[in-house]
């Protein structure tokens, strides 16, 4: 395997045989130095939280005839621009308070986008080195991002050994692997405590539907999903819980068949799908998954733009396709009631990507068919999808 490093400083990557920042030094757990620092930590992480203010749930409208009300919870709107702001937060806090992340810690994760931005901004914010092991193919734009949060980019010639390649860095320089596949499900307080379950049902309180017939959210670590599904069992919803996955991810045909030994092909997707089930992945909590064509992710997402006024992500697309299946499904049984699909992030993170006509034509992508589906849709609110 070939690995090369994109570093922030290029003056400090030395020889370029580990990634700049790799470091820290041994502590005895138990020093009042050591807790001290970690009180620290956690403090800076919660007074971050407490000046942050909850993300908003916008409603998107759908032709009356429909008789469904949609919501989108808008993740776009933290400070690091996407649904990966809160993992990040609550694997911090995790690993502190293990034990696991100390002074001078370099904090390690297999990640090529939003969970790495998320996570540079809090290894930044309490003093830690980060690195992020990417495919070399990663964009030089999602790069950037990490960069600009204080992050370093390790990249590895085959998408497939990025879990092993975090691991080798972290037994090499000390650091922590930080492992979102594994921790994603258990790192969130799933009963409450301001997860964005009890913030979607909070928020949803005064609607004329209160409580959601559906929410919609796409799988990448599935550690949401997991957090959403547990949350409306501990508090008796009868909300199900709907999981769209993009073409050739593996969750799909792994939570059909109950195997979770299943593989797929990856996703072109960004931010969801995956070529294996990941632990975090809870297949039990979840009522339904739909396969969701790449092009009508797109699509979806494209259309977003016209009746919000601002570009998504493009598995906020996978999202609304799914919703928008929903919606129509539950009209044709003359059932009243209101479906929140999850806005991830932010389009401006793919404008030379999957809002690039070249670009899109370079996947195979046919967006036509979707989107006269999505516009008929949206006009007169007949579904042929």
């Amino acid at each position: 395997m070939t690995s090369t490093d994109a570093v922030l400083h290029p003056s400090a990557a030395g020889d370029g045989r580990e990634p700049a920042g790799c470091g820290g030094r041994s502590l005895d757990r138990s020093d009042p130095a050591a807790r001290a620092w970690t009180a620290r930590a956690v403090q800076r992480i919660e007074a971050d939280a407490q000046r942050s203010a909850d993300t908003h749930l916008l409603r998107f409208p759908l032709p009356e005839a429909v008789g469904v009300e949609l919501y989108l919870k808008d993740e776009s709107t933290h400070i690091t621009g996407s649904l990966k702001h809160r993992l990040a937060r609550s694997l911090f806090l995790y690993a502190l308070c293990n034990g696991w992340l100390t002074e001078g810690t370099t904090v390690i994760e297999a990640s090529s986008g939003s969970t790495a931005v998320s996570e540079a901004y809090f290894a930044r914010l309490i003093g830690l080195p980060f690195v992020a092991v990417m495919p070399a193919w990663t964009s030089p734009q999602k790069i950037a991002l990490i960069q600009a949060q204080g992050g370093r980019c390790h990249l590895v010639d085959d998408a497939a050994a990025i879990y092993d390649e975090s691991r080798r860095l972290a037994a090499e320089c000390g650091g922590h692997y930080m492992d979102q596949f594994t921790h994603a499900e258990r790192a969130t307080d799933w009963r409450g405590n301001n997860n964005i379950a009890e913030s979607i049902f909070a928020q949803m309180e005064l609607e004329r539907h209160p409580v959601p017939e559906w929410i919609v959210i796409a799988a990448g670590t599935g550690g949401t999903s997991a957090t959403i599904g547990r949350y409306v069992r501990y508090r008796g919803f009868p909300t199900r819980l709907c999981v769209p996955d993009p073409e050739n991810s593996a969750f799909f045909p792994a939570w059909r068949a109950a195997e979770p030994s299943v593989r797929g092909g990856g996703s072109k997707i960004e931010g969801i799908g995956r070529p294996r089930v990941e632990p975090s992945f809870v297949g039990q909590v979840i009522d339904r998954m739909i396969r969701i064509p790449d092009a009508s992710s797109v699509a979806a997402m494209r259309a977003v733009e016209a009746v919000l006024g601002k570009r998504v992500g493009p598995s906020t697309g996978t999202n609304l396709w799914a919703a928008f299946t929903l919606a129509a499904e539950m009209s044709a049984q003359g059932t009243e009631g209101s479906i929140v699909a999850l806005l991830c992030d932010a389009g401006e993170r793919y404008g030379r990507t999957y809002y690039d006509d070249d670009w899109v034509a370079q996947q195979g992508w046919d967006l036509a068919p979707a989107t006269a589906i999505v516009d008929e849709f949206l006009t007169t609110g007949r579904w042929r999808g």
